[in-house]
């Protein structure tokens, strides 16, 4: 089965002193035993940077461009990273069906590439941000074995 990573997952994995980072290690490591195929999105690209650079002070890693340019060919090769493609009608369908607003809007852009790519499973921290798109299926880390 197909799995789409959000982006707080990778982060987590990223951030080896954090409170999740094992639990996100734990879930990658038991998911890729059993020959998930797992991916991310352009999407977490553009978020995980933004985060990444962002200050300690700001909730950020305080990441250089270089190092998160480095953090990001790391994710490259772990992950599959899907294809750019056309999202804006599935996206607008969803923000508008789900009437998505505010930050949420981010989280229904990984929903428009999971539709568009056909992949039904996301793996997040966030649980309550995606229980509301029926189409698809969320996983909690801590409950992966």
């Amino acid at each position: 089965m197909a799995i789409l990573f959000d982006t707080n997952i990778l982060l987590r994995w990223t951030q080896k002193h954090h409170p999740h980072s094992a639990i996100a290690v734990r879930a990658l490591k038991a998911l890729r035993s059993r020959d998930e195929e797992l991916h991310i999105a352009p999407q977490n690209v553009v978020e995980f940077w933004a985060v990444a650079t962002r200050p300690f002070s700001h909730n950020g890693l305080g990441l250089t461009t270089e190092q998160t340019t480095a953090e990001i060919e790391s994710l490259k090769s772990f992950f599959g990273l899907l294809p750019e493609l056309p999202l804006q009608e599935e996206w607008q369908r969803i923000v508008t069906q789900y009437r998505v607003s505010g930050k949420s809007v981010h989280d229904a852009r990984l929903v428009a590439a999971m539709y568009v790519h056909g992949i039904s499973e996301i793996l997040t921290f966030n649980v309550q941000d995606f229980i509301r798109y029926t189409e698809i299926s969320v996983l909690d880390p801590s409950r992966v074995a």
